[in-house]
């Protein structure tokens, strides 16, 4: 740190029974009192240099021999009226970047100017600023973290904007040709006086060398200091990113653990008014790193933007910064994971664990973007572009909206298998709507689901979490289900799921028997009665199974295990095609062709699957093949 020595003779200011004093042999005629501080000095040494003294005790009576002055608003306090009352009497000082704001508004206080005596205080104070402290870095980080203790007389005086620019400059500036007299990373010190030989100093070339440093500053001082260095333009979006996230893990430690205490202490909130104004200070915070968010999509991590985002709704931040962010996360919800997804909700108690509303509008806010028709190519380069036929650029146009579509297509992948995972993940949640878990699911394009293995998954675990749905919720909730698409592993689980619909198990049954029917090389037309009941269910019997799909990573807890599973006895397989015709019976949403076909044609339907091949009815039926094969 750089610093500068005025003054040449010793100290002698001492301290009897509260007054301070000065060793001479002339005794004092000045009492200044100072914030409840009295000091017994001299009228000659201090009244050459000091305007506002001179006036002072011009005004003031004289008291027998002493003069007394009344200085309770002194900016600085006890310690910069003595700094300056020590240069006053020659007494040597020590200016550096933590003492010369202090100083320098006691000097003005004081009017310590040119006007009063040349080489006056406020003079050597702004040398050693603008020659010294504005060409350190940390010297200037320093220096304006010192003015929020003086935030009118700093502004006034021009010491914080002129410490803003000093900074955006050096950041803007290539960090070889920076001074950095000293790192946030401690990797190196250059202590300087400012007549004295300059140390080794330590150069950071790394891109983002600044954002640890600047992230010592508060709130309102960092705002202002972000906003001079994006208006410089020179700094890539991706770096003013990664400062923004290194500020808030400085400023937001852990506010996703401290939401869950928040939570438990909702009741309890009219005995802790006190958290309130920290809580209060934490939101400014919040939604002022919000306003520096770059625009650009990829400039911050889906992972950071959704931290922020749980931060919101812990602390109440303002609906717009809310929605702000969700915007955001929409844009580039493909890089998001299940877990980031999973945001509090603190409402009520009443409400549901997770926000599934806020997902619901990133999951909107993603959709929406891909419908935007792909952009024409830019067309900047006048003198190329004329020269290139229309024919070529024809062919990029359709290259690039290739590409466009392409990556909007690949992005509907990952964004429908992370909503499916997410869905496992909410689904526990006993609070949890029926609506909301259709709505959510039903969101994803139909296309963008490859399998149904995790969507079947999540359905699996609502059910198991919510026993009592009824009939026609369990309907309904099963209705998004796509059983041509789940897996062989899938299948043989549904297929004896007692939590799911007769029908469901039905379908299963029939696509698993057609699916290998077809894999087996032996295709099979299907009995007239099947093709009715695959019809009644809006089934083509005709259309070729979707493929096996392939096996995904799934928590231990979840994974289902087929070893154990025994064939039906004979017993059972009657029980089951009761039930079918009872269920027939009870459903209300069939449609007409439904109630068209009586419970007997149905349970002879369900008969009259064919017995070969046998991959999936011999680990299900083989008891019952033979009462199949008779009623064939």
């Amino acid at each position: 740190m750089k610093f500068m020595k005025l003054g040449s003779r010793p100290d002698t200011f001492y301290t009897t029974e509260a007054v301070r004093s000065v060793s001479s042999e002339v005794s004092s005629d000045l009492i200044v009192q100072v914030k409840g501080c009295r000091y017994m000095l001299h009228k000659f040494p201090l009244l050459s240099k000091c305007l506002r003294l001179q006036r002072l005790c011009s005004e003031s009576p004289e008291s027998s021999q002493h003069h007394i002055v009344q200085l309770p608003d002194f900016p600085g306090g006890v310690e910069a009226f003595e700094l300056c009352a020590k240069f006053c009497y020659g007494i040597t000082i020590t200016l550096s970047a933590y003492n010369i704001v202090a100083a320098r508004c006691a000097a003005e206080y004081l009017q310590m100017s040119e006007d009063v005596e040349k080489g006056n205080l406020i003079y050597k104070i702004e040398v050693f600023f603008n020659s010294c402290i504005l060409h350190g870095w940390r010297d200037s980080i320093a220096t304006l973290q010192t003015t929020k203790a003086f935030p009118l007389w700093s502004e006034d005086l021009g010491i914080t904007s002129r410490c803003i620019e000093a900074i955006a400059i050096k950041v803007l500036t290539n960090p070889s040709k920076v001074s950095l007299s000293h790192s946030h990373s401690r990797r190196g010190r250059d202590d300087m006086s400012c007549n004295g030989a300059e140390s080794q100093r330590h150069r950071l070339t790394v891109k983002g060398w600044w954002a640890e440093d600047l992230a010592d500053l508060g709130i309102d001082l960092y705002w202002r200091t972000m906003i001079a260095i994006k208006s410089g333009g020179r700094i890539p979006s991706n770096l003013i990113g990664d400062a923004l996230k290194i500020y808030a893990s400085r400023w937001l430690p852990n506010v996703s653990r401290a939401g869950n205490a928040m939570k438990q202490a909702g009741s309890e909130s009219d005995s802790d008014s006190n958290n309130e104004e920290p809580a209060s200070k934490d939101r400014l915070l919040l939604e002022t790193i919000i306003s520096l968010l770059p625009a650009e999509k990829g400039a911050v991590s889906s992972s950071f933007l959704l931290k922020l985002l749980k931060a919101a709704n812990i602390l109440n931040a303002a609906s717009s910064s809310r929605m702000e962010l969700a915007k955001r996360v929409g844009i580039q919800l493909e890089e998001a994971t299940p877990n980031d997804l999973l945001i509090p909700h603190l409402a009520q108690a009443s409400e549901t664990l997770y926000d599934v509303d806020i997902v619901m509008t990133i999951l909107e806010h993603f959709m929406l973007q891909g419908q935007s028709p792909p952009t024409s190519p830019p067309r900047s380069k006048l003198a190329c572009e004329r020269r290139r036929s229309r024919s070529a650029e024809n062919i990029d146009m359709f290259q690039e909206s290739r590409r466009s579509s392409s990556a909007s297509h690949s992005a509907k992948l990952k964004v429908a298998k992370i909503i499916d995972n997410y869905l496992q993940e909410i689904s526990r949640d006993v609070n949890l709507p029926l609506a909301k878990f259709v709505a959510l699911a039903e969101a994803v394009p139909e296309f963008a689901r490859v399998d149904h293995d995790d969507l079947y998954r999540a359905i699996d675990i609502y059910l198991k979490a919510h026993p009592n749905l009824n009939k026609s919720e369990r309907k309904r909730l099963c209705r998004i289900l796509d059983c041509k698409k789940l897996s062989m592993e899938a299948c043989m689980h549904a297929a004896q799921n007692e939590l799911l619909p007769l029908r469901v198990v039905v379908q299963v049954l029939f696509f698993e028997q057609a699916r290998a029917t077809k894999a087996s090389g032996k295709v099979t037309e299907l009995p007239g009665n099947i093709k009715a009941l695959l019809a009644a269910h809006g089934l083509n019997s005709s259309r070729t199974p979707a493929p096996l799909s392939t096996a995904t990573n799934i928590p231990p807890e979840d994974q289902w295990s087929v070893s154990g599973l025994k064939s039906p006895s004979k017993s059972k397989l009657s029980t089951l095609k009761m039930k079918l015709a009872e269920d027939d019976d009870l459903d209300d949403n069939d449609d007409a062709q439904q109630d068209r076909m009586s419970r007997s044609s149905i349970v002879k339907a369900f008969c009259a699957i064919p017995a070969r091949p046998k991959k999936m009815f011999s680990k299900f039926w083989s008891n019952g093949r033979t009462t199949a094969n008779d009623k064939n």
